[in-house]
Formats: structure tokens, sequence, C-alpha cells
């Protein structure tokens, strides 16, 4: 007969070959997976929780009637208090998707297999797995929000599986398409401008779109972004070079004569200009180049800017990237690189064998007569 444990130090137990914990908080049952099928994990997760709880570190869990919307809510909140900037897509994400299916669930049954249900209906409807990654994301934010609600609305957090991604784009545009000028004479004129300063430097859309007048500073051939700007929060200051400063002054003459008060730097119609860029695509299906992004000068930007050897501490400084393996990324190999670096490497090897020759014709002996 097994060994009773002693009073008040829980206990462990067997679900489906993966061991669970059970303790008491101020008489409230706590139940808690270990994730693991081996026992020596549960009594070690065991032995955390009760010091936790003896210090105070746990909170007694409240059952309640939270359903899944409301906790969807708690990450609305969130984001309005810290001002994030992609609140109106979170509220997009939520009342299109989430709560429509899973909005009235009580939490207590959105479990595990919940999850799995979940990302199997929106396959079925057609979405994608990034847009399925996207909305677990808002639900699991749910679910640590009340978790640290006081009282907490949760008792525990699902497991929510890591989707299998693919889905970095490989668009960019050579600078020999660039030079060829199809794509930029395509353009109407309110784009062309910000197409060959989007090219130049790899600024995000939403960067360009706020710019203003007083950023741009021709004497010392700078541009300087504020913080407010960045997708970063960070102050940044970029070159002015190549064509630039021609489109530039080509935006402020026209500005100057048609009006001279607005401030911004791109604009359509006398305001800033839209995110939908408007003539875009149909432009680049005259150039040729049906598909391209605006996002992919970004992409272009870095290629060029790796290619010139400028050090990659500058050039993530100028394009706004805070980490070097997502601006890895950004630098997409093409077959023109590899047949490059194949000649290379051929070049490289005939010098080798002719030096190795070289080396031992100096080697053998000579002749005696």
């Amino acid at each position: 007969m097994a060994k009773r444990r002693p009073h008040r130090t829980g206990s462990i137990f067997q679900r489906g070959g993966i061991w669970w914990i059970q303790f008491h908080v101020n008489g409230a049952r706590q139940r808690e997976s270990s994730y693991s099928s081996e026992k020596t994990e549960a009594e070690r997760l065991l032995k955390r929780r009760l010091a936790d709880a003896a210090v105070g570190k746990i909170k007694e869990f409240v059952p309640s009637s939270t359903t899944v919307g409301q906790l969807v809510q708690l990450v609305v909140e969130d984001y309005q208090l810290t001002r994030k900037r992609s609140l109106g897509d979170l509220r997009a994400r939520a009342e299109k998707n989430i709560i429509p299916r899973i909005g009235p669930l009580p939490v207590a049954n959105f479990r595990d297999r919940a999850v799995r249900t979940y990302i199997v209906e929106r396959r079925e409807s057609g979405a994608s797995d990034a847009t399925i990654q996207r909305e677990l994301a808002i639900i699991r934010r749910g679910f640590h929000l009340g978790l640290r609600n006081d009282p907490p609305l949760v008792e525990r957090i699902p497991i929510f599986p890591k989707l299998d991604l693919d889905n970095a784009r490989q668009g960019f545009i050579e600078h020999a398409q660039y030079l060829k000028l199809k794509l930029r004479n395509a353009l109407p004129d309110h784009l062309k401008a910000i197409f060959v300063v989007g090219y130049h430097l790899g600024m995000r859309l939403g960067e360009l779109r706020k710019l203003r007048w007083e950023q741009v500073e021709f004497e010392s051939g700078q541009i300087r972004l504020s913080a407010s700007q960045t997708k970063g929060k960070r102050a940044r200051t970029l070159p002015i070079f190549g064509e630039m400063k021609e489109w530039l002054m080509f935006q402020l003459d026209k500005r100057n004569e048609k009006w001279p008060e607005l401030p911004w730097v791109f604009n359509w119609n006398l305001k800033p200009i839209g995110a939908h860029l408007k003539g875009w695509s149909k432009a680049c299906e005259a150039a040729d180049l049906p598909g391209l992004h605006f996002h992919d000068l970004r992409r272009s930007a870095v290629r060029n800017l790796e290619r010139a050897g400028v050090p990659r501490r500058v050039a993530m400084e100028i394009t706004g990237h805070r980490t070097e393996a997502i601006y890895r990324r950004y630098d997409i190999v093409n077959p023109a690189d590899l047949s490059r670096a194949g000649e290379k490497l051929s070049e490289y090897m005939k010098e080798q064998v002719a030096a190795a020759k070289k080396a031992a014709n100096r080697a053998r002996p000579e002749k005696t007569q």
C-alpha cells in the first residue's frame, strides 16, 4: 500500500499518462498539470507551489462565470491603457472572428482540446495559420490578464501550440529594375517621391505618412524621425542621398506653389497620404512587377545596404530594425547573388590550382647536366 502523504502537503495523481498536482489555498482546491509523464517533475512542481502558497504568492481562485469574450475585453482595455497602435487591428480580429465563435464560452470549458478545435475550425473556414496564430495570441493574453486579476478569473492557462509558419515574404526590387524607371514612371504623381524615398531608406509606410517638412533638413542632408513616429518608439536620423533630394525638392516646390501651409511631405487631397496607396497595384502591373508591396522596398533597401558594405549597426539604425535576427530576414539571397558567388568560388579555386602548380615547380630539383 502506497504511503499516505502528510496533511497539508498536497497530492499528485496521474491522468492520461500526465502527472497532476493538487493542493489547497485558504480551503480552495487548486489543480495544475505538470505537463510531464515523469512523477519526479510533479513532485518538484508541488514543492514550488506549496512554497509559493506559504508566502502568499498564490491567491485563491474564485470560480466564476467568466467567458472567453470577457477575457478578450481585458486585452482591449489593456491596449487602450498602454496606447498600443494595433488597437484597431485587435478589435477587428476580436469582433469578426474570436467573439462570434467562442466569446460566450466559459473559460472553464476552454481547455487544451478546445484550443485545438478552434485551430481546426478556423482552418476549415479558410483562415491562414498566420491569422490563427494572431488570434490565439489575443486569447492567450486574455488568460494571462485573467490570471493576474484580483481575484483571479481563471484557474489555469491552456496550452496554446505554436503553429509552424512560413509566411516571410520574398519580394523585392533589384537596383537594375529601379534604374529602368518603369515603375516610377508608371506611378501617379503623388506616389513618385514616396517611392523614391522608400526605396533608398527602407522606411516603413507608417513613418513616411507622418513625415512633416520641419523634419527634412536639406542643408545637413538629414531626415529626423521622432520617437512617436517609429514602430520601435526610438528617434532616428536618416541620410538624404541619391535621388532623394531631387524628389523631395519636387514635393516641396509643388507644396509651396499650391498649399504653402501643408505640413506633410507626402499628401493626397490635402491630407496625409493614405495607407492604401491608390494607384500602386496598377503601376506595379504596368511595370511587370505584379504583386509587389510597398513594404518590399524595405527589403530592397536592406539588400542595397548589405551589398554597399554599410556596417550592419548603421544599416539597422537607418531601417529601424531592433534585432539582427529580423534584419537578416530582409536580406534575401536571389539567384543572381548565388551565380556571382559561384563565379567567385570558381575563380578562387582556379587561383589556388595555379598557385599550387607554381609552388610545385619551385620545389622541383633542377636537372643535372
